[in-house]
C-alpha cells in the first residue's frame, strides 16, 4: 500500500521522538524528516509500503550519531554504521509497536540504502534514491561542509569540495526512478554552480 494519505500512528510519533532525542550533533536530525519527505515525493502514485520506508528513513543512520558510534579514531575508521543500525532496529521497532512482520523489509532497506548498493524492492529503491538526493544541491553542500574539522574525512574546505565534486560526478547517474531524476535536476544545477563559484573565488587558495 501507499500510506502517504494516512495519519501518523503512535509508533510513527514515537520513532520520530526517539530519533530527535538520539541525533547528536543536533543538525543530523534534519536528515530524517527531509529524507522521508523526499521518499513521499519520489513514490507519489506508486504502490509501496510507506510504513517500511518511514521506519527505514528514520533509523538508517542511527550508527552515525554521537553516543552510538565509537569515539576513538582507530575504531571509528573501522566502524560499520549500517551494520549497527541493522542490529539495533528490530528491538527499537518492536518496543514502539511497529508491525513486526514488516521489520525484515525495513532491515533490507537499511542494508541497501547507500549509493553503491543494489536494492531489489521498490521501498529500498525509493529510500536509496532519496538518500542520494540528500547528498546533492544546497542541502548536500550544507551536510558536507558542516563536517569540516569534526569528521576524520574532512580536515579542510578542500577535502569538502573534493567530496562534493565526487558527489556531482558520480551520484546523479545512480538514481533509478524517473521521479528521482526529475527532482535531481535543480539540485545538480545548484551543486555545479556552487563548485564553479568556489573555483572562481578561491582558485588554488582554498585551504
Amino acid at each position: 500500500m501507499n500510506g502517504q494519505s494516512l495519519p501518523l500512528s503512535s509508533w510513527h510519533i514515537a520513532l520520530a521522538d526517539y530519533l530527535r532525542d538520539q541525533a547528536k550533533p543536533i543538525e543530523k536530525f534534519g536528515h530524517q524528516p527531509r529524507l522521508y519527505a523526499l521518499t513521499q515525493a519520489i513514490g507519489q502514485g506508486s504502490a509501496y509500503d510507506d510504513d517500511i520506508v518511514y521506519a527505514a528513513a528514520y533509523l538508517h543512520d542511527l550508527g552515525v550519531f554521537t553516543g552510538h558510534r565509537p569515539e576513538g579514531l582507530v575504531a571509528l575508521t573501522r566502524w560499520d554504521n549500517t551494520a549497527y543500525a541493522i542490529a539495533q532496529t528490530p528491538a527499537i521497532l518492536t518496543r514502539i509497536g511497529f508491525p513486526v512482520d514488516k521489520i525484515p523489509a525495513v532491515l533490507d532497506c537499511i542494508r541497501t540504502h547507500q549509493p553503491g548498493c543494489d536494492p531489489q524492492t521498490l521501498e529500498a529503491t525509493i529510500l536509496r534514491d532519496a538518500d542520494i538526493l540528500e547528498q546533492l544541491g544546497a542541502v548536500g553542500i550544507l551536510r558536507t561542509v558542516c563536517k569540516v574539522g569534526r569528521d576524520t574525512r574532512f580536515h579542510t574546505f578542500t577535502d569538502a569540495t573534493r567530496s562534493l565534486q565526487r558527489a556531482l560526478d558520480d551520484l546523479p547517474q545512480l538514481l533509478r526512478l524517473p521521479a528521482s531524476r526529475a527532482l535531481a535536476e535543480d539540485r545538480v544545477r545548484v551543486h555545479r554552480e556552487f563548485l564553479a563559484a568556489i573555483n572562481t573565488e578561491a582558485g588554488d587558495l582554498l585551504l
